[in-house]
């Protein structure tokens, strides 16, 4: 089973540059290589990574700074941004900015990767051009190294090994039958269906107030100045600090919650529209006046919706089921907070407050979050056992024989096909 292992490195100042120096150059691979990808479908033509990893050996000749860094970390720059397109689209990826995007970088190639502990708190690491690199050991590896990523957060560098650690997803769950719904929330973070709540306040009040001071300093300081960058350094440690915090209570609420029940039922929510931001309301008797649209009501929402990370938690059990043989689905959250789970009546007025859930059917009393996890939690049980024991539960449906049959000739046909010629005014590599 393929896990990770994150360390903090120890770069010497030399190393450090270094490190800067491959991150912008993967930064401007990929900058380059998407706009090729959007100018070629401007003009109804197509390119893929076999081309352009053609042309980016071509562009390390004419231009030394590419040669300088690893090359198989460019490569894998291209076959990320291959996937990234395929995935999403040409036009939804999007550019890596230098201020918004942290360097960040991966050797591949785990056979050329070299792991050597050196005491009790420290090992070394060594890798392609990079040299011998220490990093901080705070817990063993447990695996045959598969890839190394290297990335900045903040003022600090740190290493993720993709190792392979001999494990099998296990088959059996301790407590065969047991099932929990989720509810996600803002006031509680997570809230079960067996009434227990899992809450953790990330960033303090003063926290807060700290952070908006912070804000404050990086906007009175001049561009590019050494001020400017040491406002937005102290900025960016604490932010570090919140979201290791966010990070931890998502890994120890995903342990319990997998250790503890064979099903999860989530809520398939999406995050993304949920805190995507009003538009605004012109005034049609008024031109260049906008309505009252409640966008600021609206920005505070979004800010305790993402401060809660629901994503990560999702995801983080979703990684801790395959040690337990968990199955982890979600469902259409649609009236789950309006439904009694006792008389199954849909009313909105049974919605008395964020925390009162009193049913005008049968006069049903209960935590508005418990009631909701419940209702999750019987549509989960109904999903799962229509699925059927062959069925991988949470995977996505196939779609139809035509598509995918146009799909297998499309990509043979594209394999057989000869280069096309390059056009006039299309960016290199």
């Amino acid at each position: 089973m393929l896990s990770g292992r994150r360390y903090r490195l120890d770069l010497t100042e030399e190393q450090s540059g270094f490190a800067e120096r491959i991150g912008g150059a993967c930064r401007s691979v990929w900058n380059t290589a998407l706009e090729q990808r959007r100018t070629y479908r401007r003009r109804g033509r197509f390119i893929g990574y076999h081309e352009q990893a053609r042309q980016l050996v071509e562009a390390k000749q004419d231009f030394g700074w590419l040669g300088e860094v690893p090359g198989h970390c460019l490569q894998q720059t291209l076959i990320d941004l291959d996937q990234a397109c395929a995935r999403h689209g040409t036009w939804k990826v999007r550019w890596k900015s230098k201020a918004r995007n942290a360097p960040s970088f991966r050797f591949p190639e785990g056979g050329k990767i070299t792991v050597e502990r050196l005491n009790r708190r420290w090992a070394r690491a060594k890798l392609p051009k990079l040299g011998w690199v220490r990093f901080r050991l705070t817990r063993p590896l447990g695996g045959k190294v598969k890839n190394a990523t290297i990335s900045r957060d903040g003022r600090h560098w740190y290493v993720s090994f993709l190792v392979d650690d001999g494990l099998t997803t296990s088959e059996r769950h301790a407590n065969p039958g047991s099932a929990v719904g989720v509810d996600r929330g803002v006031v509680k973070v997570v809230t079960r269906s067996d009434g227990r709540f899992h809450h953790q306040v990330f960033a303090r009040e003063r926290e807060v107030e700290h952070a908006r001071k912070l804000q404050r300093d990086v906007a009175r300081t001049m561009r590019g100045s050494a001020r400017r960058r040491r406002a937005a350094a102290r900025v960016a440690d604490l932010a570090r600090k919140i979201r290791n915090r966010r990070q931890d209570f998502a890994a120890r609420t995903a342990h319990v919650l997998a250790a503890d029940f064979e099903l999860i039922v989530f809520e398939a929510l999406a995050v993304r529209n949920m805190t995507a931001g009003v538009e605004p309301r012109p005034d049609p008797g008024r031109p260049g006046v906008f309505l009252v649209n409640g966008a600021a009501s609206k920005s505070g929402l979004n800010r305790a919706i993402l401060d809660k990370g629901w994503h990560r938690i999702e995801l983080a059990t979703r990684s801790r089921a395959r040690h337990t043989g968990t199955h982890v689905i979600t469902v259409n959250p649609a009236y789950t907070s309006q439904r009694c789970n006792v008389c199954t009546v849909v009313d909105r007025k049974s919605r008395e407050s964020q925390a009162v859930f009193r049913c005008t059917s049968c006069g049903h009393i209960e935590h508005a979050d418990v009631n909701a996890a419940k209702n999750i939690l019987t549509a989960g049980r109904a999903e799962h056992a229509q699925a059927g024991p062959a069925v991988r539960v949470g995977a996505r449906k196939p779609r139809n024989r035509v598509g995918r049959k146009a799909n297998r000739q499309a990509t043979a046909a594209q394999a057989t096909a000869q280069p096309e010629p390059e056009l006039a005014g299309i960016p290199r590599l």
